[in-house]
Protein backbone atom coordinates (compact mmCIF):
# COMPACT_ATOMS: atom_id res chain seq x y z
CA UNK A 1 0.00 0.00 0.00
CA UNK A 2 2.76 2.44 1.02
CA UNK A 3 4.79 1.55 -2.07
CA UNK A 4 1.77 2.26 -4.28
CA UNK A 5 1.22 5.69 -2.66
CA UNK A 6 4.88 6.66 -3.00
CA UNK A 7 5.00 5.55 -6.64
CA UNK A 8 1.87 7.62 -7.36
CA UNK A 9 3.44 10.71 -5.76
CA UNK A 10 6.62 10.15 -7.75
CA UNK A 11 4.76 9.73 -11.06
CA UNK A 12 2.63 12.83 -10.38
CA UNK A 13 5.56 15.17 -9.76
CA UNK A 14 8.14 13.75 -12.15
CA UNK A 15 5.86 14.37 -15.13
CA UNK A 16 5.84 16.84 -18.01
CA UNK A 17 5.07 20.12 -16.10
CA UNK A 18 7.85 19.70 -13.52
CA UNK A 19 10.28 18.32 -16.10
CA UNK A 20 9.52 21.27 -18.40
CA UNK A 21 10.33 23.67 -15.57
CA UNK A 22 13.63 21.91 -14.76
CA UNK A 23 14.87 21.51 -18.31
CA UNK A 24 13.60 25.00 -19.23
CA UNK A 25 15.70 26.66 -16.50
CA UNK A 26 18.70 24.59 -17.53
CA UNK A 27 18.33 25.46 -21.22
CA UNK A 28 17.89 29.15 -20.39
CA UNK A 29 21.27 29.41 -18.65
CA UNK A 30 22.98 27.07 -21.13
CA UNK A 31 21.79 28.98 -24.21
CA UNK A 32 22.10 32.47 -22.66
CA UNK A 33 25.73 31.68 -21.81
CA UNK A 34 26.22 30.84 -25.50
CA UNK A 35 26.89 27.18 -24.65
CA UNK A 36 29.77 28.24 -22.40
CA UNK A 37 30.52 24.79 -20.86
CA UNK A 38 30.94 23.29 -24.34
CA UNK A 39 32.47 26.18 -26.29
CA UNK A 40 34.92 27.06 -23.51
CA UNK A 41 35.50 23.56 -22.13
CA UNK A 42 39.23 24.04 -22.67
CA UNK A 43 39.14 27.15 -20.46
CA UNK A 44 37.32 25.15 -17.78
CA UNK A 45 39.99 22.42 -17.84
CA UNK A 46 42.89 24.92 -17.80
CA UNK A 47 41.53 26.59 -14.67
CA UNK A 48 40.47 23.45 -12.82
CA UNK A 49 42.16 20.06 -13.15
CA UNK A 50 45.05 21.44 -15.27
CA UNK A 51 45.60 24.61 -13.26
CA UNK A 52 48.72 25.13 -11.16
CA UNK A 53 49.09 23.27 -7.89
CA UNK A 54 49.24 26.61 -6.10
CA UNK A 55 45.90 27.71 -7.57
CA UNK A 56 44.30 24.38 -6.65
CA UNK A 57 45.54 24.12 -3.06
CA UNK A 58 45.87 27.71 -1.76
CA UNK A 59 43.55 28.54 1.11
CA UNK A 60 43.19 30.94 4.00
CA UNK A 61 42.25 29.99 7.53
CA UNK A 62 38.53 29.22 7.72
CA UNK A 63 38.29 28.11 4.08
CA UNK A 64 38.91 24.99 2.01
CA UNK A 65 41.06 25.01 -1.11
CA UNK A 66 39.40 24.83 -4.56
CA UNK A 67 40.70 21.27 -4.98
CA UNK A 68 39.44 20.19 -1.54
CA UNK A 69 36.05 21.72 -2.36
CA UNK A 70 35.73 19.87 -5.68
CA UNK A 71 36.88 16.57 -4.09
CA UNK A 72 34.23 16.90 -1.39
CA UNK A 73 31.64 17.92 -4.01
CA UNK A 74 32.51 15.13 -6.45
CA UNK A 75 32.70 12.73 -3.52
CA UNK A 76 29.30 13.99 -2.43
CA UNK A 77 27.81 13.48 -5.89
CA UNK A 78 29.69 10.56 -7.48
CA UNK A 79 28.03 8.14 -5.11
CA UNK A 80 26.40 4.76 -5.44
CA UNK A 81 23.70 6.46 -7.51
CA UNK A 82 26.22 6.06 -10.33
CA UNK A 83 26.04 2.30 -9.74
CA UNK A 84 22.46 1.60 -8.65
CA UNK A 85 20.64 4.77 -9.71
CA UNK A 86 21.78 4.82 -13.33
CA UNK A 87 21.09 1.10 -13.67
CA UNK A 88 17.59 1.60 -12.26
CA UNK A 89 16.92 4.47 -14.70
CA UNK A 90 17.89 2.26 -17.64
CA UNK A 91 15.93 -0.71 -16.26
CA UNK A 92 12.72 1.32 -15.82
CA UNK A 93 13.04 3.98 -18.54
CA UNK A 94 15.04 2.07 -21.14
CA UNK A 95 18.09 3.19 -23.13
CA UNK A 96 16.48 6.56 -23.96
CA UNK A 97 16.83 7.60 -20.30
CA UNK A 98 20.58 7.92 -20.92
CA UNK A 99 19.97 10.63 -23.56
CA UNK A 100 17.97 12.75 -21.12
CA UNK A 101 20.59 12.11 -18.47
CA UNK A 102 23.08 13.69 -20.90
CA UNK A 103 20.76 16.61 -21.72
CA UNK A 104 20.57 17.60 -18.08
CA UNK A 105 24.30 17.01 -17.64
CA UNK A 106 25.20 19.63 -20.29
CA UNK A 107 22.60 22.04 -18.91
CA UNK A 108 23.74 21.05 -15.44
CA UNK A 109 27.33 22.06 -16.16
CA UNK A 110 26.04 25.62 -16.53
CA UNK A 111 23.53 25.35 -13.69
CA UNK A 112 26.25 24.14 -11.30
CA UNK A 113 28.41 27.06 -12.40
CA UNK A 114 25.55 29.48 -11.66
CA UNK A 115 24.66 28.13 -8.22
CA UNK A 116 28.33 27.83 -7.24
CA UNK A 117 29.13 31.40 -8.33
CA UNK A 118 26.13 32.82 -6.45
CA UNK A 119 27.05 30.78 -3.37
CA UNK A 120 30.60 32.14 -3.39
CA UNK A 121 29.46 35.70 -4.06
CA UNK A 122 26.90 35.75 -1.24
CA UNK A 123 28.82 33.57 1.22
CA UNK A 124 29.05 34.39 4.92
CA UNK A 125 31.89 34.27 7.41
CA UNK A 126 31.03 33.29 10.97
CA UNK A 127 32.59 34.69 14.15
CA UNK A 128 35.37 32.05 13.91
CA UNK A 129 36.36 33.29 10.46
CA UNK A 130 34.97 30.21 8.65
CA UNK A 131 33.26 30.68 5.28
CA UNK A 132 29.85 29.19 4.48
CA UNK A 133 27.75 29.50 1.34
CA UNK A 134 24.83 27.82 -0.41
CA UNK A 135 21.29 28.35 -1.62
CA UNK A 136 19.95 29.66 1.68
CA UNK A 137 22.69 32.30 1.72
CA UNK A 138 22.06 33.65 -1.77
CA UNK A 139 18.29 33.48 -1.25
CA UNK A 140 18.52 35.52 1.97
CA UNK A 141 21.03 38.10 0.75
CA UNK A 142 20.26 38.24 -2.96
CA UNK A 143 16.47 37.98 -3.00
CA UNK A 144 15.83 39.19 0.54
CA UNK A 145 18.25 42.10 0.88
CA UNK A 146 19.36 43.25 -2.57
CA UNK A 147 15.96 42.70 -4.21
CA UNK A 148 14.04 43.71 -1.06
CA UNK A 149 11.73 40.68 -0.96
CA UNK A 150 12.49 39.65 2.61
CA UNK A 151 9.28 37.73 3.35
CA UNK A 152 9.34 35.81 0.07
CA UNK A 153 13.04 35.04 0.54
CA UNK A 154 12.44 33.76 4.07
CA UNK A 155 9.65 31.45 2.89
CA UNK A 156 11.73 30.20 -0.04
CA UNK A 157 14.75 29.57 2.20
CA UNK A 158 12.63 27.68 4.73
CA UNK A 159 11.04 25.56 1.98
CA UNK A 160 14.46 24.76 0.53
CA UNK A 161 15.90 23.92 3.95
CA UNK A 162 13.05 21.58 4.85
CA UNK A 163 13.27 19.83 1.49
CA UNK A 164 17.03 19.64 1.67
CA UNK A 165 17.05 18.18 5.17
CA UNK A 166 14.39 15.65 4.10
CA UNK A 167 17.06 14.08 1.90
CA UNK A 168 18.97 13.31 5.10
CA UNK A 169 16.15 10.90 5.94
CA UNK A 170 16.69 8.91 2.74
CA UNK A 171 19.78 6.94 3.72
CA UNK A 172 20.58 7.23 0.05
CA UNK A 173 23.97 5.51 -0.12
CA UNK A 174 24.07 2.65 2.32
CA UNK A 175 21.09 0.79 0.83
CA UNK A 176 22.93 0.25 -2.45
CA UNK A 177 26.16 -0.66 -0.64
CA UNK A 178 24.28 -3.20 1.48
CA UNK A 179 22.53 -4.48 -1.65
CA UNK A 180 25.86 -4.99 -3.45
CA UNK A 181 27.55 -6.74 -0.51
CA UNK A 182 24.47 -8.90 0.02
CA UNK A 183 24.34 -9.95 -3.64
CA UNK A 184 28.11 -10.43 -3.95
CA UNK A 185 29.05 -11.96 -0.62
CA UNK A 186 25.78 -12.95 1.05
CA UNK A 187 26.29 -10.41 3.85
CA UNK A 188 23.24 -9.39 5.89
CA UNK A 189 22.13 -5.93 4.70
CA UNK A 190 21.24 -4.67 8.17
CA UNK A 191 24.59 -5.79 9.62
CA UNK A 192 26.40 -4.08 6.73
CA UNK A 193 24.48 -0.90 7.49
CA UNK A 194 25.50 -0.96 11.16
CA UNK A 195 29.20 -1.43 10.33
CA UNK A 196 29.06 1.23 7.62
CA UNK A 197 27.42 3.70 10.01
CA UNK A 198 30.28 3.18 12.49
CA UNK A 199 32.88 4.01 9.80
CA UNK A 200 30.81 7.04 8.79
CA UNK A 201 30.73 8.34 12.36
CA UNK A 202 34.53 7.98 12.65
CA UNK A 203 35.14 10.13 9.57
CA UNK A 204 32.66 12.92 10.40
CA UNK A 205 33.57 13.10 14.10
CA UNK A 206 36.39 15.60 13.49
CA UNK A 207 34.27 17.69 11.13
CA UNK A 208 35.02 19.21 7.73
CA UNK A 209 38.89 19.10 7.95
CA UNK A 210 38.89 15.29 8.24
CA UNK A 211 36.21 15.04 5.54
CA UNK A 212 38.36 17.17 3.21
CA UNK A 213 41.47 15.07 3.93
CA UNK A 214 39.53 11.85 3.29
CA UNK A 215 37.97 13.14 0.06
CA UNK A 216 41.24 14.40 -1.48
CA UNK A 217 42.80 10.96 -1.01
CA UNK A 218 39.87 8.77 -2.05
CA UNK A 219 37.93 10.66 -4.77
CA UNK A 220 40.63 10.68 -7.51
CA UNK A 221 41.34 6.97 -6.88
CA UNK A 222 37.71 5.84 -7.01
CA UNK A 223 37.00 7.79 -10.21
CA UNK A 224 40.02 6.23 -11.96
CA UNK A 225 39.03 2.72 -10.83
CA UNK A 226 35.41 2.92 -12.01
CA UNK A 227 36.42 4.43 -15.36
CA UNK A 228 39.04 1.74 -16.05
CA UNK A 229 36.76 -1.12 -14.98
CA UNK A 230 33.90 0.12 -17.13
CA UNK A 231 36.07 0.77 -20.17
CA UNK A 232 37.31 -2.83 -20.11
CA UNK A 233 33.73 -4.14 -20.31
CA UNK A 234 32.80 -1.65 -23.06
CA UNK A 235 35.91 -2.62 -25.05
CA UNK A 236 35.05 -6.32 -24.80
CA UNK A 237 31.51 -5.61 -26.05
CA UNK A 238 32.62 -3.02 -28.64
CA UNK A 239 30.67 -4.67 -31.47
CA UNK A 240 27.29 -3.80 -29.91
CA UNK A 241 28.18 -0.20 -29.00
CA UNK A 242 26.82 1.28 -32.30
CA UNK A 243 23.45 -0.43 -31.65
CA UNK A 244 23.48 0.76 -28.03
CA UNK A 245 24.07 4.37 -29.10
CA UNK A 246 21.29 4.12 -31.69
CA UNK A 247 18.82 2.85 -29.07
CA UNK A 248 19.80 5.69 -26.70
CA UNK A 249 18.94 8.37 -29.26
CA UNK A 250 15.97 6.56 -30.83
CA UNK A 251 14.21 5.59 -27.60
CA UNK A 252 14.67 9.05 -26.10
CA UNK A 253 11.84 10.34 -28.32
CA UNK A 254 9.78 7.21 -28.94
CA UNK A 255 9.74 5.42 -25.61
CA UNK A 256 10.90 1.83 -25.25
CA UNK A 257 8.94 -1.27 -26.21
CA UNK A 258 8.76 -4.25 -23.86
CA UNK A 259 11.54 -6.77 -24.32
CA UNK A 260 12.63 -9.68 -22.15
CA UNK A 261 11.86 -8.78 -18.54
CA UNK A 262 11.54 -5.08 -19.40
CA UNK A 263 7.95 -3.84 -19.29
CA UNK A 264 8.30 -0.89 -21.68
CA UNK A 265 8.27 2.85 -20.98
CA UNK A 266 6.46 5.89 -22.35
CA UNK A 267 8.40 9.00 -23.36
CA UNK A 268 7.49 10.87 -20.13
CA UNK A 269 8.83 7.96 -18.09
CA UNK A 270 12.03 7.91 -20.15
CA UNK A 271 12.60 11.65 -19.64
CA UNK A 272 11.64 11.57 -15.96
CA UNK A 273 13.97 8.71 -15.07
CA UNK A 274 16.84 10.19 -17.04
CA UNK A 275 16.56 13.71 -15.61
CA UNK A 276 15.87 12.54 -12.04
CA UNK A 277 18.86 10.23 -12.01
CA UNK A 278 21.07 12.89 -13.59
CA UNK A 279 20.09 15.43 -10.93
CA UNK A 280 20.45 12.91 -8.11
CA UNK A 281 23.86 11.92 -9.41
CA UNK A 282 25.51 15.21 -10.41
CA UNK A 283 23.34 17.34 -8.05
CA UNK A 284 23.19 20.23 -10.54
CA UNK A 285 20.17 22.29 -9.52
CA UNK A 286 19.78 20.42 -6.26
CA UNK A 287 21.61 23.05 -4.24
CA UNK A 288 23.86 20.67 -2.33
CA UNK A 289 27.50 20.99 -3.46
CA UNK A 290 27.40 24.84 -3.47
CA UNK A 291 27.40 24.53 0.32
CA UNK A 292 31.01 23.35 0.18
CA UNK A 293 31.97 25.40 -2.90
CA UNK A 294 30.89 28.48 -0.98
CA UNK A 295 33.65 27.73 1.56
CA UNK A 296 36.40 27.67 -1.07
CA UNK A 297 39.20 30.23 -1.20
CA UNK A 298 38.77 31.50 -4.76
CA UNK A 299 39.79 34.62 -6.70
CA UNK A 300 36.36 34.98 -8.29
CA UNK A 301 32.94 33.33 -7.77
CA UNK A 302 32.76 32.21 -11.41
CA UNK A 303 36.25 30.69 -11.18
CA UNK A 304 34.93 28.33 -8.50
CA UNK A 305 31.87 27.86 -10.72
CA UNK A 306 34.20 26.31 -13.31
CA UNK A 307 35.02 23.62 -10.76
CA UNK A 308 31.28 23.04 -10.45
CA UNK A 309 31.02 22.52 -14.21
CA UNK A 310 33.98 20.11 -14.12
CA UNK A 311 32.30 18.27 -11.25
CA UNK A 312 29.19 17.60 -13.39
CA UNK A 313 31.29 16.53 -16.37
CA UNK A 314 33.20 13.94 -14.35
CA UNK A 315 30.09 12.70 -12.59
CA UNK A 316 27.64 12.26 -15.45
CA UNK A 317 29.36 12.58 -18.82
CA UNK A 318 32.16 10.26 -17.66
CA UNK A 319 31.21 8.01 -14.72
CA UNK A 320 27.43 7.64 -15.22
CA UNK A 321 27.80 7.22 -18.97
CA UNK A 322 30.28 4.41 -18.49
CA UNK A 323 27.92 2.64 -16.08
CA UNK A 324 25.01 3.03 -18.52
CA UNK A 325 27.05 1.69 -21.46
CA UNK A 326 28.22 -1.25 -19.35
CA UNK A 327 24.65 -2.20 -18.46
CA UNK A 328 23.37 -1.70 -22.02
CA UNK A 329 26.28 -3.36 -23.84
CA UNK A 330 26.04 -6.55 -21.80
CA UNK A 331 22.29 -6.82 -22.50
CA UNK A 332 21.38 -7.23 -18.83
CA UNK A 333 19.21 -4.09 -18.74
CA UNK A 334 16.15 -5.89 -20.19
CA UNK A 335 16.16 -8.83 -17.75
CA UNK A 336 13.78 -7.16 -15.30
CA UNK A 337 16.50 -6.82 -12.65
CA UNK A 338 16.91 -3.33 -11.14
CA UNK A 339 19.24 -1.42 -8.88
CA UNK A 340 22.84 -2.30 -8.09
CA UNK A 341 22.10 -5.98 -8.75
CA UNK A 342 21.77 -5.12 -12.43
CA UNK A 343 25.22 -3.49 -12.47
CA UNK A 344 26.69 -6.44 -10.58
CA UNK A 345 25.28 -8.85 -13.17
CA UNK A 346 26.87 -6.79 -15.95
CA UNK A 347 30.29 -6.86 -14.27
CA UNK A 348 29.95 -10.56 -13.46
CA UNK A 349 29.33 -11.31 -17.14
CA UNK A 350 32.90 -10.17 -17.88
CA UNK A 351 34.93 -10.44 -14.67
CA UNK A 352 33.09 -13.24 -12.91
CA UNK A 353 33.44 -13.17 -9.12
CA UNK A 354 36.14 -10.51 -9.51
CA UNK A 355 33.42 -8.12 -10.66
CA UNK A 356 31.62 -8.61 -7.34
CA UNK A 357 34.76 -7.77 -5.37
CA UNK A 358 35.50 -4.76 -7.58
CA UNK A 359 32.02 -3.27 -7.19
CA UNK A 360 32.03 -3.97 -3.47
CA UNK A 361 35.18 -1.86 -3.05
CA UNK A 362 33.90 0.89 -5.35
CA UNK A 363 30.54 1.02 -3.55
CA UNK A 364 32.20 1.47 -0.15
CA UNK A 365 34.41 4.28 -1.47
CA UNK A 366 31.52 5.98 -3.27
CA UNK A 367 29.21 5.70 -0.31
CA UNK A 368 31.62 7.00 2.30
CA UNK A 369 32.71 10.00 0.22
CA UNK A 370 29.09 10.89 -0.49
CA UNK A 371 27.69 10.60 3.01
CA UNK A 372 30.65 12.38 4.60
CA UNK A 373 30.41 15.14 1.99
CA UNK A 374 26.73 15.61 2.72
CA UNK A 375 27.48 15.94 6.41
CA UNK A 376 29.53 19.03 5.52
CA UNK A 377 26.50 20.39 3.62
CA UNK A 378 24.19 19.96 6.61
CA UNK A 379 26.72 21.66 8.88
CA UNK A 380 26.49 24.67 6.57
CA UNK A 381 22.68 24.68 6.91
CA UNK A 382 22.98 24.56 10.71
CA UNK A 383 25.53 27.38 10.65
CA UNK A 384 23.08 29.56 8.75
CA UNK A 385 20.08 28.83 10.93
CA UNK A 386 21.92 29.37 14.22
CA UNK A 387 24.53 31.94 13.19
CA UNK A 388 23.35 34.35 15.91
CA UNK A 389 23.54 31.65 18.61
CA UNK A 390 27.05 30.17 18.27
CA UNK A 391 26.98 28.17 21.50
CA UNK A 392 23.70 26.49 20.55
CA UNK A 393 25.01 26.02 16.99
CA UNK A 394 28.08 24.14 18.22
CA UNK A 395 25.96 21.93 20.48
CA UNK A 396 23.52 21.12 17.68
CA UNK A 397 26.37 20.18 15.33
CA UNK A 398 27.88 18.01 18.06
CA UNK A 399 24.59 16.17 18.60
CA UNK A 400 23.98 15.93 14.84
CA UNK A 401 27.19 13.89 14.46
CA UNK A 402 25.54 11.14 16.48
CA UNK A 403 22.15 11.41 14.77
CA UNK A 404 23.44 11.59 11.20
CA UNK A 405 24.07 7.84 10.63
CA UNK A 406 20.67 6.78 12.08
CA UNK A 407 18.47 7.19 8.94
CA UNK A 408 20.76 4.73 7.16
CA UNK A 409 19.85 2.07 9.69
CA UNK A 410 16.13 2.95 9.74
CA UNK A 411 15.65 3.11 5.96
CA UNK A 412 17.58 -0.06 5.12
CA UNK A 413 15.98 -2.04 7.94
CA UNK A 414 12.45 -0.96 6.99
CA UNK A 415 12.90 -1.78 3.28
CA UNK A 416 14.56 -5.13 3.98
CA UNK A 417 12.12 -6.22 6.67
CA UNK A 418 9.05 -5.29 4.59
CA UNK A 419 10.37 -7.21 1.59
CA UNK A 420 10.58 -4.19 -0.74
CA UNK A 421 13.44 -3.66 -3.18
CA UNK A 422 15.57 -1.02 -4.85
CA UNK A 423 12.77 0.40 -7.03
CA UNK A 424 10.91 1.65 -3.93
CA UNK A 425 14.15 3.02 -2.54
CA UNK A 426 14.87 5.09 -5.65
CA UNK A 427 11.26 6.28 -5.67
CA UNK A 428 11.83 7.70 -2.18
CA UNK A 429 15.01 9.39 -3.39
CA UNK A 430 13.10 10.96 -6.32
CA UNK A 431 10.44 12.37 -3.99
CA UNK A 432 13.00 13.96 -1.65
CA UNK A 433 14.49 15.80 -4.64
CA UNK A 434 11.31 17.71 -5.53
CA UNK A 435 11.33 20.55 -2.97
CA UNK A 436 15.04 21.46 -3.03
CA UNK A 437 15.26 21.25 -6.83
CA UNK A 438 12.19 23.45 -7.37
CA UNK A 439 13.10 26.12 -4.79
CA UNK A 440 16.77 26.22 -5.76
CA UNK A 441 16.13 26.52 -9.52
CA UNK A 442 13.47 29.17 -8.89
CA UNK A 443 15.97 31.17 -6.83
CA UNK A 444 18.62 30.86 -9.54
CA UNK A 445 16.21 32.22 -12.13
CA UNK A 446 15.17 35.12 -9.89
CA UNK A 447 18.86 35.99 -9.33
CA UNK A 448 19.81 35.51 -12.99
CA UNK A 449 20.77 39.17 -13.48
CA UNK A 450 23.24 39.02 -10.59
CA UNK A 451 24.86 35.95 -12.11
CA UNK A 452 25.14 37.57 -15.54
CA UNK A 453 26.87 40.53 -13.89
CA UNK A 454 29.37 38.16 -12.24
CA UNK A 455 29.76 36.27 -15.52
CA UNK A 456 30.42 39.47 -17.46
CA UNK A 457 32.96 40.61 -14.86
CA UNK A 458 34.76 37.24 -14.95
CA UNK A 459 35.06 37.28 -18.74
CA UNK A 460 36.41 40.82 -18.63
CA UNK A 461 38.98 40.02 -15.92
CA UNK A 462 40.15 36.57 -17.01
CA UNK A 463 39.10 36.00 -20.63
CA UNK A 464 39.77 39.39 -22.20
CA UNK A 465 36.13 39.87 -23.18
CA UNK A 466 34.77 43.34 -22.41
CA UNK A 467 36.03 45.99 -19.97
CA UNK A 468 36.52 45.56 -16.23
CA UNK A 469 34.28 47.79 -14.10
CA UNK A 470 36.48 48.91 -11.16
CA UNK A 471 33.37 49.70 -9.11
CA UNK A 472 31.91 46.21 -9.40
CA UNK A 473 31.88 44.20 -6.15
CA UNK A 474 33.13 40.68 -6.92
CA UNK A 475 32.04 39.41 -3.50
CA UNK A 476 29.00 40.56 -1.55
CA UNK A 477 31.04 41.73 1.43
CA UNK A 478 33.32 43.82 -0.80
CA UNK A 479 30.48 46.34 -0.56
CA UNK A 480 31.28 48.36 2.63
CA UNK A 481 27.61 48.60 3.59
CA UNK A 482 27.12 44.84 3.23
CA UNK A 483 30.31 44.23 5.18
CA UNK A 484 29.10 46.42 8.06
CA UNK A 485 25.80 44.55 8.15
CA UNK A 486 27.49 41.13 8.17
CA UNK A 487 30.09 42.23 10.71
CA UNK A 488 27.27 43.38 13.01
CA UNK A 489 25.80 39.85 12.83
CA UNK A 490 29.23 38.34 13.62
CA UNK A 491 29.72 40.79 16.48
CA UNK A 492 26.33 39.84 17.88
CA UNK A 493 27.34 36.18 17.68
CA UNK A 494 30.64 36.83 19.47
CA UNK A 495 28.84 38.84 22.19
CA UNK A 496 26.31 36.07 22.74
CA UNK A 497 29.10 33.49 22.90
CA UNK A 498 31.03 35.58 25.44
CA UNK A 499 27.95 35.99 27.66
CA UNK A 500 27.22 32.26 27.47
CA UNK A 501 30.81 31.44 28.48
CA UNK A 502 30.66 33.90 31.38
CA UNK A 503 27.36 32.38 32.52
CA UNK A 504 28.81 28.87 32.39
CA UNK A 505 31.85 29.94 34.45
CA UNK A 506 29.61 31.66 36.99
CA UNK A 507 27.49 28.50 37.41
CA UNK A 508 30.50 26.26 37.95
Amino acid sequence: MLAHILNSINDFFWDIPFLTFIVGIGLYFFIKSRLFPVVHFGHILRHTVFSSKKEQTTKEKGTVSPFEAVCIAIGGSVGVGCIGGVATAVATGGPGAVFWMWVWAFCGMMIKCVETALSCHFRSRNEKGEYYGGAIYFIEKGIGRQMHHAKFAKGLAIAFSIGFVAQFLGGSQVFTIAEILNKSFGMNMIVVTLIYSAFLFYIIFRGVPRIAAFATKVVPLMCILVVLGGLVIIAINYQVIPDVLYSIFHDAFTGTAATGGFTGAAVAKVIGDGVARSINSNEAGQGSSPFIYGSADTVHPVRQGLWGSFDVFVNTIVVCTITALVVLSTGDWSTGVKGATLTINAYESVFGYGGDIFLGIIALLFGLTTTTGWFAYYVSVINHGLRKKPHLRDRVISVFRYIYPLPNIIIVSSIVLTGNGPELFWTIVNITLIAPVFTNLLALFILRNKFWQLFKDYKARYMGVGTVDPNFYVFYEDDPEAYRREEAIRREGRDVQTKEMETCKANQ
